[in-house]
């Protein structure tokens, strides 16, 4: 078996689009797609050569495949979380800040996955007792100005919604949210090893592994239009106790026992 690798950086449209040009010039048997950010650029210049993606949220919607069941083309693969993730992100905000009132949302609205994100959360806001407020993540300066608007008033705490510029932009994130004293959960275990305080999401390693899978059986002559989208089987929850301690966040017991990892 032969690879072929290609890195592009989070968030850097160009890249993505001349690097889906260079594998599909190889004409490879089938190429592995991690995030939907490259999903399109691959869809765009192939409809025969076998994709099957990872960390993809809404394929559908992104207009990539037919239906989970059954993609229908040349592209399968594995998501990243499904829309009613969102609301526990919430639950789990409640849960270690009982006293945040005020929630701002850190999103990308120009993704597809942007509002099913928002809409999600909205949808359960009430029953948590919170006022919902938008953060849009276009820039790093322009995520400065919000967040620390949003700072000035009382009871605020913040969810990080799943997206690459979420990720591109993670650093001033998480050092705002520190410097704001705002308690945070985050879509993924990254933020929370460089210092976010909790996270909760899929396990992209596992997904990655179960991918593995499907480009064997694409080898062995299946058809991608045949294997059905998978949900995530693996959902890891991590805490970040020394962030907490600086945020002045006492983490209930009954979360600390649920943790997949505490970092101390």
């Amino acid at each position: 078996m032969q690879i072929d690798t290609r890195w592009a950086g989070v968030g850097d449209a160009e890249h993505y689009r001349r690097s889906a040009s260079e594998v599909v010039a190889l004409a490879p048997d089938v190429i592995l797609a991690s995030s939907g950010a490259v999903v399109g650029p691959l869809r765009r210049i192939t409809r025969t050569v076998p994709i099957v993606f990872t960390e993809t949220s809404d394929p559908v919607g992104a207009g990539f495949i037919e239906s989970l069941a059954r993609p229908g083309g040349n592209i399968t693969g594995f998501l990243s979380f499904e829309y009613s993730l969102s609301t526990k992100w919430l639950e789990l905000l409640k849960e270690i800040a009982p006293g945040v009132t005020v929630v701002g949302v850190l999103r990308d609205p120009t993704i597809p996955s942007g509002p099913g994100q928002w809409g999600a959360i909205q949808s359960v806001a009430p029953a948590f007792g919170v006022e919902l407020r938008p953060i849009n993540v276009d820039d790093a300066s322009e995520i400065e100005r919000a967040m620390t608007a949003f700072a000035r008033g009382s009871n605020g705490g913040i969810i990080v919604t799943a997206s690459s510029l979420t990720v591109l932009h993670r650093g001033p994130i998480i050092t705002l949210a520190a410097r704001q004293k705002l308690p945070a959960v985050y879509f993924q275990r990254v933020f929370v090893t460089g210092g976010g305080l909790m996270s909760y999401g899929a396990d992209t390693f596992d997904a990655h592994r179960r991918a593995a899978g499907y480009v064997n059986r694409i080898l062995k002559g299946e058809n991608p239009a045949d294997l059905p989208v998978q949900t995530p089987t693996k959902y890891e929850l991590v805490i970040n106790l020394k962030t907490a301690k600086a945020l002045g966040v006492d983490v209930p017991a009954t979360v600390l026992a649920r943790a997949d990892e505490v970092i101390e």
